[in-house]
């Protein structure tokens, strides 16, 4: 494997690593995620509604993802508490938020016929 490729994929592992470390939330939802991928094989979903399931799982993680590391960004450019920055921070954990919900949602819709028979 090429050496550069190589040393890209160590850092995605790091970065992966540390995530899994330092933020709660990402593994809250990750445990979720597991949860709704094993739930997705032990019902007999079709394959729209797995790919459905697959798309908001994958969104909601790397939302998370990003404000994660927008936060980091934010706190390593403004150390200090600052109002503005406070105001970034919410806005990105609203959007994390409503992925989570529409997620929530598309979840009830899949899995709603087999729970309630």
């Amino acid at each position: 494997m090429n050496k550069k490729i190589s040393n890209s994929f160590k850092a995605a592992w790091r970065g992966l690593k540390d995530i899994l470390i330092k933020e709660k939330n990402f593994k809250i939802m990750l445990i979720i995620a597991l949860l709704v991928i094993g739930a997705m094989f032990y019902f007999p979903t079709s394959r729209i509604e797995k790919v459905s399931l697959l798309i908001m799982i994958f969104s909601v993680l790397i939302l998370e993802l990003i404000n994660s590391v927008i936060e980091r960004f934010l706190d390593f450019l403004h150390p200090l508490p600052d109002e503005q920055v406070k105001i970034i921070k919410d806005l990105m954990a609203a959007i994390v938020l409503v992925m989570s919900l529409g997620a929530i949602i598309i979840g009830l819709i899949v899995f709603w016929p087999y729970f309630f028979k």
